[in-house]
Order: C-alpha cells, then sequence, then structure tokens
C-alpha cells in the first residue's frame, strides 16, 4: 500500500492519457505522406553525408499556436521551396513545445487554447493532424524533441529533430536522441559553450538504454542504436554570435578533434541576431558569403520567421 502522506506529496491531480498507438488511429495518415516522411529523412541525410549538395533552411515560427495560420503560411513556403529547390532544402519549422527560462506558455501541446486549461489530449491530437497535413502539402516536417514521452505521438511525422540549447547536456535527451529516426541537430549551450554541443554529439551516436513508453502507453525499457546523424547547431550564447568564420572554423576544428563530421547548421536567430528578426538577414548574408568562398562544412541555416 502506497502511504499518501510521503508519496506524490505535490502532486495535485494524475490523468489518464490517451495512448500513441491510439492517438495514430485517431488521426489518419496515409502511406503516401509516410513514404514522404521517409524521402526527406534521407534527404537531410544525404546533405549531411554530402550526396545532396543544397543547402538545408529550417524555417518556421517560432513556435505553432494557430493551426490556419500554420497552414496559410505552409502554402506559401511550398510555393517558396518549390522555386528553389535547385539550391535549397527547404524544411518547415513546426515547434509544438516551448522550454522556458522560468514560466510561461510551453506550447501547443502543453496548453492549445491557450487559456491555461492545459488539455494536453487535444494539444496532442491537434499537433498530429498539423503535421499530417504539412506533409500533404509536400513539407518537410522540422521539431524540437523536448518532452520525452511526445516522441512516441508524434516523431513518426518529423523529418528533422532538434535539442534545444537548455537542453543539450541533459543526459535524457541525449538518450532519446539516441533513438530518433530523424537526424539530429544539436545546439551549442546557452552561455555558448561549444563543449555541451560535442559532448551531446559523442554521446548520441552509441547505444542507450532508458525508460520510455510504448505504443500502448506501458512504461518500457528502450535499447537504441544510436543515431549516427547528429550534428550541431550553432545559436550563439550570453558571449554573443558564433557564427562568423572565426567561430566557425573554431567548431570545425573542435569536431575534428573529436573524431565528428563536420557538419555545422546555424541558426541565425537567438543569440546570433540578439533576438532581433531584424538582424537574421545580416547573419544570413555573412553565412552565404562564408560558403561562396569555400566552406564546406556549414550544412544549413535555422531562421525564425
Amino acid at each position: 500500500m502506497i502511504n499518501s502522506n510521503i508519496h506524490n506529496t505535490n502532486v495535485a491531480s494524475q490523468e489518464l492519457l490517451t495512448t500513441p498507438k491510439a492517438l495514430r488511429s485517431c488521426v489518419h495518415v496515409s502511406e503516401d505522406t509516410f513514404h514522404f516522411v521517409r524521402e526527406s529523412r534521407e534527404t537531410v541525410r544525404d546533405i549531411l553525408d554530402r550526396k545532396d549538395h543544397r543547402l538545408m533552411i529550417v524555417v518556421g515560427p517560432c513556435s505553432i499556436h494557430d493551426r490556419t495560420a500554420a497552414l496559410e503560411y505552409a502554402a506559401k513556403l511550398r510555393a517558396l521551396a518549390d522555386e528553389l529547390a535547385d539550391t535549397l532544402y527547404i524544411v518547415m519549422r513546426v515547434y509544438f513545445e516551448k522550454p522556458r527560462t522560468t514560466t510561461g506558455w510551453k506550447g501547443l501541446i502543453n496548453d492549445p487554447a491557450l487559456d491555461d486549461s492545459f488539455d494536453i489530449e487535444s494539444g496532442l491530437k491537434l499537433g498530429r493532424a498539423l503535421l499530417r497535413d504539412l506533409l500533404e502539402l509536400g513539407l518537410p516536417t522540422a521539431t524540437e524533441a523536448l518532452d520525452p514521452i511526445t516522441p512516441q505521438y508524434l516523431q513518426d511525422l518529423i523529418c528533422w529533430s532538434a535539442i534545444g540549447a537548455r537542453t543539450t547536456e541533459s543526459q535524457t535527451h541525449r538518450e532519446m536522441a539516441s533513438g530518433l529516426s530523424s537526424a539530429v541537430g544539436f545546439k551549442n549551450g546557452t552561455d555558448g559553450s561549444l563543449d555541451v554541443a560535442i559532448n551531446a554529439l559523442k554521446s548520441v551516436e552509441h547505444p542507450h538504454r532508458f525508460l520510455g513508453i510504448n505504443s500502448d502507453g506501458i512504461v518500457s525499457i528502450f535499447e537504441t542504436r544510436g543515431n549516427p546523424y547528429g550534428h550541431v547547431v550553432l545559436r550563439g550564447g550570453s558571449n554573443g554570435p558564433n557564427y562568423d568564420s572565426v567561430n566557425i572554423s573554431k567548431c570545425e576544428t573542435a569536431l575534428s578533434q573529436a573524431g565528428l563530421p563536420s557538419n555545422i547548421m546555424v541558426d541565425c536567430s537567438h543569440a546570433n541576431s540578439s533576438k532581433d528578426h531584424n538582424v537574421q538577414p545580416l547573419v544570413t548574408r555573412d553565412i552565404s558569403n562564408q560558403i561562396l568562398k569555400g566552406n564546406k562544412s556549414i550544412v544549413g541555416l535555422m531562421l525564425e520567421s
């Protein structure tokens, strides 16, 4: 018998949640859509392996809060993706979870109505349905893997994943990333440190064993194969931007010394733009010039719109 005086003393309530399998049954996804996900993941891997020489662009809103607005944005982005397909591989940023420094809205999954009702089950349904619709438009999808349970509900509809600056050092997130089916980018630390991202890449390429839930919602022990497609995402830090050629060179050296592929994505937002969206074009121009001058390690850019 559990003694309520010492167990879960700070837990106010518990509520059962639909299982990943039940959610997949509720939100139908066609085999053609799954095929598109597989093709998109393969394209991302080809870019990282230099079999595809296009630049990957992960672009979209900071986070998704409105389905209609997201679909309207996606339709315009799809047209641009087609226009630039010879040189750029455009992936839509579809972020449903927001890590907070202190408190605040945690994203569409946690609070889809933005009213502190915290209808997480509805958030998962909305998120899965939106991912399906975006993929059916022909847009590859990208998201941040934040909650370690969420991938069982959504990861089969994700083409590229990110681990954020606040969680790159987390063992839980490194273990999770080692089992993700998509390539995954690790941001440098919020202080600008590269070490945490480099260590994460070394960890994620190896097998791990950890606790999680399976498709039936049952707590299980997961054993992963390791993810060989981890890479660095430079986002700047408290000590300033790190997108310039000097910092890119430092990152290349660090990756080489660690025995890791020289694959670098640059986040043009966050500390690289001092959180000023007007600066993003300047960062993009600088990166473009580095590529034109012969840089071979920059494989992609992230942009927030």
